[in-house]
């Protein structure tokens, strides 16, 4: 191909892409817009609430690290969601297992607490990265030979991660030091917070190595959509299953592959929490990340660039959302889930104009 016209083919999708990418997150900021114009409701200003949660959300070093480190979490479970989608299913199980990922790594931790660095790291890393395979391994195979609807099975899961995390925390690995539904916290062996450069830059925040892995992940997984062979097979057996079997490409295999790697992706949500912050496992740490991946892979179009920055709109919006107890008389930081959920409506409704109306011009390949 002439090199100027290999150049302009690679601009138009760039422009295309980008030009998607703002007619979703158009939807994110029409959620937004009706979901402030609600407060008037009971009485509030809504340029106050959007005020307070700008400050909330960028107002200190602490403030900011507070809101990379909820985009953090939402960078993987955007990118379990969005492999899932390329692969042709609905992945709505990163909660369970980012869930299942946390758990497995603190009780490896409790079960072999002296393992040196760096074995440590690796060793801990491998599990949570596995749990969080294995859980998408089971309603990825269960759809490939079973025929089993994978939102059923994984929202299912969901429920079963959260009750079998909860039986552990409680009566066999708790923090016997507190009355919080919580484990006892991993050695410094596990944990990356010793020689944690990120979160000296947001003094006493939890941001930490985890948010340079979330974006190293996004560019490597850009990279794996578009320059290798497995990524086209993914996506040409999740668009056209019945072309892709007369292609060769075996998909079944294809399904199963494209759940483990998204509950592989959840998994870093796990850990972002468990290496890179707290050290233990807290009952609700996950204030349903693997729910808001959903938004966040949407507002990109799947994009695993783009997703770096939904996920980090969304981090700031549940971040901003924290302070309103604090700074209103009526709302509370509950209105986060009000403004998630008019958000994520916000989003799909605009995914589905671009689908109907933009065929052709999203971007996606």
């Amino acid at each position: 191909m002439n090199p100027s016209n290999l150049f302009l083919k690679k601009t138009s999708h760039i422009s295309s892409s980008f030009l998607y990418f703002l007619r979703t997150s158009s939807g994110f900021f029409i959620g937004l817009f009706f979901a402030l114009l609600l407060t008037l409701i009971v009485g509030e200003n809504p340029v106050h609430i959007f005020l307070i949660i700008m400050k909330s959300a960028f107002g200190s070093a602490y403030d900011l690290g507070l809101t990379l480190f909820y985009t953090t979490s939402l960078i993987f479970t955007g990118l379990s969601v969005a492999i899932a989608f390329r692969g042709g299913l609905f992945n709505i199980g990163a909660e369970g297992q980012l869930t299942m990922s946390a758990l497995g790594m603190v009780g490896f931790a409790y079960l072999f607490p002296e393992i040196p660095r760096p074995f440590s790291y690796v060793a801990i890393f491998l599990v949570g990265s596995l749990c969080g395979a294995v859980w998408a391994f089971i309603p990825g195979y269960l759809k490939a030979f079973r025929d089993s609807h994978e939102v059923i099975v994984t929202m299912m899961l969901n429920f079963v991660a959260a009750g079998i995390s909860s039986y552990v925390i409680v009566n066999v690995i708790p923090n016997q030091q507190s009355q919080n539904p919580e484990s006892f916290i991993i050695s410094d062996s596990f944990r990356t917070n010793h020689f944690d450069f990120i979160n000296t830059l947001f003094p006493d925040s939890p941001a930490n190595l985890f948010l340079l892995l979330a974006i190293f992940t996004a560019i490597m997984l850009y990279l794996f959509f578009e320059k290798t062979l497995l990524g086209y097979e993914l996506k040409v057996s999740g668009e056209n299953p019945l072309a892709a079997e007369r292609a060769g490409i075996p998909v079944k295999k294809m399904m199963i592959i494209a759940m483990v790697l998204s509950g592989l992706f959840a998994s870093g949500s796990g850990m972002n929490e468990v290496m890179g912050f707290s050290g233990q496992f807290k009952m609700g740490f996950s204030p349903e990340f693997g729910f808001i991946g959903i938004a966040v892979a949407l507002m990109s179009n799947n994009n695993p660039l783009g997703i770096m920055v939904s996920a980090f709109l969304m981090g700031a919006l549940h971040k901003g959302a924290s302070d309103l107890d604090f700074e209103t008389e009526t709302i509370t930081r509950d209105f986060s889930k009000i403004l998630q959920a008019m958000i994520i409506f916000g989003v799909g409704f605009q995914y589905y104009l671009n689908k109907k109306f933009f065929r052709g011009e999203n971007g996606s390949h």
